[in-house]
């Protein structure tokens, strides 16, 4: 499972950046005759993604439906957390070895699809895209080819372990409108009705957060095929996480280090040691997996309890083609199977996000776990403050999670201020950027 929000000094920008720089050319999969048949002879396809045991068990079950559909076609199944996912994919690419089907992130799309590393999805038919909305359609596009298929659309919030609460005598406040500063105030309060077992929260460090950080102070992250986010509003950023870890309200930057790459169900959150925590709503079902507790998605603070159009729902990932693949009809028929079967829709539910195809959302809306229809349910309260949503990542600045995580960590182990960390950031993924070009 994407772990969204934890600091750790990661090394997966060096590893994509040499992985790819080799791969940059590529050559498109050589097409298939019109008579192939998908399916008559025996061919294996590889699939790889990212996620934990929950997202494994679903995947699994899908595989195994799509194996019963075509008999000939065997999945070999690859996964691994998300702390390694870009390495070994940029490795597996640089050594033209790169695995048939892609799950793909949208910080990653515009730097695979400009090295000619995907295949333009619209030359493969069989994968139908009828039922989706062109502007969701185009969420998955660069350079006006459709190098990826949206899996899912997600929001972001709080995930809260009310069983914690309950055990401390702690109850929520009204959420709908609470500040910044009423966040840190409670989060405090659950550290110390704990004396300290129980901390209140997680920090904030990833593109996502920062994107609705910036919008809630009318500021964006990129534009025009670069970074554009003001020094000050990513200082504010920075300087809220080390609010909130020095007055006890979130973890020590000793403890969030340490912490760092510890995989859902080992993690503070999923061993009760951790009150509430700023995820991608889709993920409570993981969570509450792992954790066994009752758990609510709360909203986002905000510096203006009548702040409005700050929202955007991000795409919860995508499904890519290895322009390396031998065998892309296949690939795209599995993906099709996974983005357009309502019986694939009911096995994988809202896991990887809200279905993208509004088709398998009405498909799967009775089957829904209570959890599930949670985080549909907040998801749809968020409508009403949708912003414009921004453009895909741009090339050369795939490795903003870790760049973000790796400044603030140096701003809450006291290593740059806020301001220095700020300014060091933005040049360093400008200049990112310009590289890439």
């Amino acid at each position: 499972m994407k772990k969204t929000l934890r600091i750790g000094v990661a090394l997966l920008g060096a590893g994509l950046g040499l992985g790819l720089a080799g791969c940059g050319t590529s050559a498109p999969t050589t097409p298939v005759s019109s008579d192939y048949t998908v399916g008559a002879e025996p061919v294996t396809i590889s699939l790889y993604w990212w996620g934990g045991d929950a997202r494994v068990q679903r995947t699994q079950q899908v595989i195994s439906a799509f194996e019963q559909k075509f008999p000939n076609i065997t999945v070999d199944p690859q996964y691994v957390d998300w702390s390694g996912y870009w390495d070994k994919l940029a490795t597996a690419t640089a050594g033209n070895n790169s695995p048939d089907v892609i799950q793909m992130d949208e910080m990653y799309l515009a730097s695979y699809s400009a090295r000619n590393t995907l295949v333009d999805l619209a030359t493969l038919p069989e994968l139908d895209t009828s039922a989706y909305d062109p502007s969701v359609l185009g969420m998955g596009q660069w350079s006006g080819k459709q190098y990826a298929i949206p899996i899912s659309t997600t929001s972001f919030g709080i995930l809260v372990n009310t069983d914690v609460l309950k055990q401390l005598g702690l109850t929520l406040p009204d959420t709908s409108t609470w500040s910044w500063d009423q966040y840190q105030a409670f989060a405090k309060s659950v550290t110390n009705a704990s004396n300290g077992s129980v901390v209140g929260t997680g920090v904030m460090n990833n593109g996502y957060s920062l994107q609705l950080f910036a919008r809630q102070k009318g500021d964006q992250l990129f534009a025009d095929g670069d970074i554009v986010i003001k020094p000050a509003t990513l200082a504010a950023y920075f300087q809220l996480a080390s609010d909130l870890s020095t007055s006890g309200a979130a973890p020590s930057a000793s403890h969030l280090a340490e912490t760092a790459s510890l995989a859902i169900g080992q993690d503070d959150f999923s061993t009760g040691k951790l009150a509430m925590l700023f995820s991608q709503t889709t993920q409570i079902t993981a969570y509450a997996q792992a954790s066994g507790a009752n758990i609510q998605i709360v909203p986002l603070p905000s510096f203006d309890a009548n702040a409005t159009k700050y929202q955007y729902f991000k795409m919860g990932m995508y499904w890519s083609v290895s322009a390396q693949s031998k065998h892309p009809q296949e690939a795209a028929a599995l993906i099709n199977f996974m983005v357009n079967d309502p019986t694939a829709a009911a096995m994988l539910g809202t896991e990887r996000g809200i279905p993208a195809n509004p088709q398998m959302l009405t498909a799967i809306s009775s089957t829904l776990t209570q959890n599930e229809q949670q985080a549909v349910t907040y998801t749809n309260s968020l409508i009403p403050q949708l912003g414009p949503a921004p453009t895909i990542t741009p090339n050369g600045a795939s490795d903003l999670d870790n760049i973000i995580a790796r400044y603030e960590q140096q701003v809450l182990a006291g290593q740059q201020s806020p301001t220095d960390a700020a300014t060091a950031m933005i040049a360093e993924i400008h200049q990112d950027i310009q590289q890439a070009q």
